[in-house]
């Protein structure tokens, strides 16, 4: 309950509570590591898993939170490692998964399709079409924030023939077709996500609020994302993915649109501050354009001394983005990229 709440201290407390009580439950020890994942407690959520396999308990759930760990150090052979043991297992599709993120986080994003398209396969195989359909609505909405409006507007659409009643994947897809402009898809969407899980507290405004900045009306999306900040750290998740922060991400984006360099600043720095909850996400690699976006706007809305540091600070963040994606792609193949280098250009 606490951890769909956004209040991973509280749920920390009562798992270890849970695991001192029934010390043989392998999905107590993976809420405990899940929550001090999200609270960037590394070692601790290292030494719980450590200690469910001890007791010989085991969850393909914990290899996921065992590689993200080893992506957020950089650790390429304990990666590999855990890219292994899902080889050999009926889950995996997540194993693949992973990797695409992965790639795409990287800039890689023809591995990351192929990838994605592996994912599918797998989880097919598994009987499991939605978790299947999952996977290529993630990808959709990568796409979409990549700027390939065309790929994500096909994927989304593929990945709903695929599994059309999934909330998951309506969600993702939803907001696919509204980040790549297609209002006409979007809406009803979102529409029928408001009918059906009127409680959503994170999908739903993501949505709507992108669909308002589809209409170049900031204040609008501001307005339907207020909903979002009592719980936006919430542990929620869509076929084992997750949350990604993507309200935090389009909060940002409106902000930047309303001109408001600071504010957008501050939601994009949230995303870099809470790995543990976005992992590899397309959205941590584009916090740092968000970022440096955000710093160029206040170095031309500000003067003197203000405005120079702002400018500073846009540079080293152009200089992160451009730095981890510098063995991306071709530009032609990720727009987003290309408009980067551009702006970086400019500002030196």
């Amino acid at each position: 309950m606490f951890a769909s709440e956004g209040q991973h201290e509280k749920a920390v407390g009562f798992a270890r509570q849970a695991v001192r009580v029934a010390p043989d439950n392998a999905n107590l020890y993976l809420n405990l590591a899940t929550n001090t994942l999200a609270l960037g407690r590394f070692d601790e959520t290292r030494q719980v898993i450590h200690e469910a396999h001890a007791r010989k308990l085991e969850h393909y759930s914990m290899h996921q939170i065992l590689y993200v760990m080893a992506f957020l150090g950089a650790d390429s052979p304990a990666m590999t490692e855990e890219q292994s043991w899902f080889a050999d297992q009926p889950e995996e599709n997540f194993g693949l998964e992973l990797a695409s993120d992965t790639e795409a986080y990287g800039g890689h994003l023809s591995q990351a399709r192929e990838l994605t398209k592996r994912a599918m396969d797998s989880a097919i195989r598994a009987e499991s079409k939605e978790t299947g359909a999952t996977w290529q609505a993630h990808a959709a909405l990568r796409e979409a924030a990549y700027g390939n409006a065309a790929e994500a507007r096909q994927s989304a659409a593929e990945a709903l023939k695929l599994a059309p009643t999934s909330q998951g994947v309506e969600s993702e897809a939803g907001l696919a077709f509204a980040m790549a402009g297609d209002t006409a898809r979007a809406e009803p969407l979102a529409q029928d996500l408001g009918k059906r899980f009127p409680l959503d507290r994170l999908w739903l405004p993501a949505i709507q609020a992108q669909l308002a900045l589809d209409r170049k009306n900031p204040p609008s999306a501001l307005n339907a994302l207020q909903v979002t900040s009592p719980v936006e750290l919430a542990g929620i998740s869509v076929g084992s993915i997750p949350s990604c922060l993507y309200h935090v991400y389009i909060r940002g984006e409106a902000y930047l649109a309303g001109g408001q360099g600071n504010a957008a600043a501050a939601e994009f720095q949230k995303i870099l501050d809470h790995s543990g909850i976005v992992w590899n996400c397309w959205t941590g690699a584009l916090a740092h354009l968000g970022v440096a976006r955000a710093n160029a706007l206040q170095s031309r809305t500000s003067q003197g001394a203000d405005a120079d540091a702002a400018r500073v600070r846009a540079l080293a963040a152009y200089k992160d983005f451009v730095t981890l994606w510098k063995d991306a792609d071709p530009d032609p193949d990720i727009p987003i990229l290309k408009e980067a280098k551009v702006e970086y250009a400019k500002l030196q």
